[in-house]
C-alpha cells in the first residue's frame, strides 16, 4: 500500500510539473509570436524605449549619488540634518551615540543597505550634536532612526524591538523593516520578516506599514549597551 500511494504522489508531481512546464512553454510562445509579428519599424520603436529607459535610470542613479546616496556617512551638526533631507526623498537617518555598543552594530548593516539601496540616502548624527533636533523629534532611547519622506519624519524604528528584540539580528531584518515603513524599494514579502540567520527564541513587534511613531518611542528608556 505505502508503494502504491509513493506511485501516486509521484505521477501527480510529475503532472504538475509537465503543466507548469507546458504553461511556461505558452508564455514564450507567445512572447515570440509576439515579436514575429513586428516589423522593422516595431523592432526600432522598441529598442528606442529599452534604451530611453537604461538612459533616464542611468541619470536618476548620477542625481542619486550627486546628492550622497550610495554610502552610509555622518553629517557634522543638526543644522545640516534639514538640508540633507530636504534635497531627498527618501532619507534614513541614525541618531546615535559613541558609548552605545547597539549603535555600532547599526553602523554594519546601514552600510551595507547604503550600497544596496540608492534610491535612499543613509545618513548618520550624533544626538550630542543635535540637542535640538532630538528633544523636537522625542528621541529618547539610542538608537533610533528616523525615517523621512518628503521631508517629514514618517516613521521611527527605535532601538532593536522590531528587529527580533537582539543586536545579532541580520541586515535582510532591516531591509525587511525599512520596507515596511515603504523608505525603501522592497522586493520582498513585507507580511512577515525573513528568517535568514534568525536565533530560535527571537520575537518581531507586529510592525503597521502605517505606523508613525511607535509606542515605545516615547519611553523613557535608555538602551545603552557599552
Amino acid at each position: 500500500m505505502a508503494g502504491q500511494s509513493m506511485d501516486i504522489v509521484a505521477k501527480v508531481l510529475e503532472q504538475q510539473v509537465l503543466q507548469s512546464a507546458r504553461l511556461v512553454e505558452e508564455q514564450l510562445d507567445a512572447e515570440l509570436g509576439k515579436l514575429e509579428k513586428m516589423d522593422e519599424d516595431d523592432l526600432e520603436k522598441l529598442k528606442e524605449r529599452r534604451l530611453e529607459a537604461l538612459k533616464k535610470a542611468q541619470k536618476q542613479k548620477q542625481e542619486w549619488l550627486s546628492k550622497g546616496h550610495g554610502e552610509y556617512r555622518e553629517i557634522p551638526s543638526e543644522k545640516d540634518f534639514f538640508s540633507e533631507v530636504k534635497e531627498s526623498k527618501n532619507v534614513v537617518c541614525h541618531f546615535y551615540r559613541d558609548s552605545t555598543f547597539s549603535c555600532k552594530v547599526l553602523d554594519k548593516h546601514l552600510t551595507a543597505l547604503a550600497k544596496k539601496h540608492l534610491e535612499t540616502k543613509f545618513i548618520k548624527l550624533n544626538v550630542e550634536k543635535a540637542p535640538f533636533l532630538t528633544e523636537r523629534l522625542h528621541i529618547k532611547v539610542i538608537p533610533t532612526m528616523a525615517l523621512v519622506k518628503d521631508g517629514k519624519t514618517k516613521d521611527y524604528v527605535v532601538g532593536f524591538g522590531d528587529l527580533g528584540n537582539t543586536d545579532e539580528f541580520p541586515t535582510e531584518v532591516l531591509e525587511w523593516r525599512l520596507g515596511c515603513a515603504d523608505i525603501i524599494t522592497y522586493s520582498g514579502n513585507l507580511l512577515e520578516p525573513p528568517t535568514i540567520g534568525q536565533k530560535s527564541g527571537s520575537k518581531f513587534t507586529k510592525v503597521d506599514k502605517k505606523t508613525i511613531r511607535g509606542k515605545g518611542y516615547d519611553s523613557d528608556s535608555d538602551s545603552d549597551d557599552d
